[in-house]
């Protein structure tokens, strides 16, 4: 083979493999062009099917796997429970502490969760589902008291939907806030001329209340960068501003502020007075010869069926659930009686601003309290003042 022979033939192997280059290189760019395509497609996308609503988007988008094992174990161990009562004793009161080490292992990165109101709405659902498999057959429970537990049930449903509405973000823009500031200075020198002129005639601590009222400064949120009113407060966990801010609440994964606190109060009384007539017509058809408060410590011959011990098991787990929520409904009015809110609270027991009451179940600040009476009618007819627009559909979830 000559030379010009054997230069060609390299230069035919070297075109060959720089075109096999060539290829290889045209296909990877065409499948990462491919792959990006297809991903702008997918995400740009709209839902089709019944997940077209926002509400069906929110819910996936929130959707928690880590909720399965809950609700298939807290059945199981309700069961487990109803065997014998020192395991009953044993599993009800290591479940406060299961539950909550299963929350701090799962979700330590979250912010907001479903985790308590998914928790909540599953035993509320799965108690009321026992009452009508297991007590209602026995035959002693009457209509009137089955309408009366479904009531309940659908009322709790409704008045947390209605708590979940909203709480009353702080969206006001600083021009307006600026406005109400000016216009608070504005009437409180008025008001100071009206006290001294009214000062012999005895209705200057009235006047000098009300002047009060009105010199309360508008302040900054160092986290949002928005002037929000008096007494409105930033939450961490929801990430925003609410009006009237009493405590971001884990059980409707909602704040508790100015435009859902009445409905929050509401939701608790009518799931309280649920709970209780609940209980008390399971334990009166399971021990018809005791009474209630006897019955719930000792009701002879409840282990003999594991129908009987399963109600009476879960009966002691709705007796735990409405204890813990009587107590936050006792707090709650008595922060109401004294016109304080329990984020005011905190910030005055840390700074030591605040004078602890009623065997300290109570901490009254006394800035804003206008007697038990005024509190109240305060509470009862305070609207949301806020520019915040209407709650959507999602904020249900």
């Amino acid at each position: 083979m000559s030379h010009k022979q054997m230069k060609k033939q390299l230069l035919s192997t070297k075109e060959k493999s720089n075109v096999k280059a060539t290829f290889m290189i045209m296909n990877v760019c065409n499948y990462d062009l491919m792959t990006t395509v297809l991903y702008r497609w997918l995400k740009d996308r709209p839902p089709t099917g019944r997940c077209q609503s926002s509400v069906c988007g929110a819910i996936v988008d929130r959707l928690e796997i880590s909720m399965i094992p809950v609700l298939l174990l807290l059945p199981l161990l309700l069961r487990v429970a109803a065997l014998h009562y020192l395991l009953g004793i044993i599993i009800l009161t290591a479940l406060p502490g299961l539950v909550l080490w299963y929350y701090y292992a799962t979700h330590r990165k979250k912010r907001r969760t479903l985790f308590f109101l998914t928790l909540a709405l599953f035993s509320l659902f799965y108690m009321y589902y026992l009452f009508i498999t297991e007590i209602l057959p026995r035959g002693d429970v009457s209509q009137l008291q089955q309408c009366t537990v479904t009531t309940g049930v659908i009322l709790t449903v409704v008045c947390l939907i209605h708590t979940k509405r909203g709480p009353g973000l702080v969206t006001t823009s600083p021009h307006e806030a600026h406005s109400c500031c000016q216009e608070a200075d504005k009437n409180s020198t008025q008001r100071n001329g009206s006290i001294r002129s009214a000062a012999s005639s005895g209705i200057a601590a009235e006047l000098q209340t009300t002047k009060e009222a009105l010199t309360v400064k508008w302040s900054t949120c160092p986290v949002c960068k928005i002037m929000r009113p008096p007494r409105a407060g930033h939450c961490r966990t929801c990430g925003s501003c609410v009006q009237r801010l009493d405590h971001h609440c884990i059980w409707i994964n909602s704040c508790v502020g100015q435009a859902n606190h009445r409905s929050f109060l509401l939701t608790l009384c009518v799931f309280l007075l649920t709970s209780l007539y609940g209980i008390s017509v399971v334990l009166r058809s399971l021990c018809p010869q005791q009474y209630l408060v006897t019955a719930l410590l000792y009701c002879p011959g409840v282990y003999s069926q594991s129908s009987m011990a399963l109600c009476f098991t879960c009966a002691w787990y709705s007796s735990i659930v409405t204890g813990g929520l009587l107590y936050l409904l006792v707090v709650q009015v008595v922060n109401i009686s004294f016109n304080v809110t329990e984020r005011e609270a905190q910030l005055a027991l840390r700074n030591k601003t605040s004078q602890r009451r009623l065997w300290g179940l109570v901490v009254d600040t006394g800035e804003y309290s206008r007697g038990f009476y005024q509190n109240w009618v305060d509470f009862l007819t305070m609207t949301d003042a806020s520019a915040s627009p209407c709650s959507s559909l999602t904020d249900l979830v």
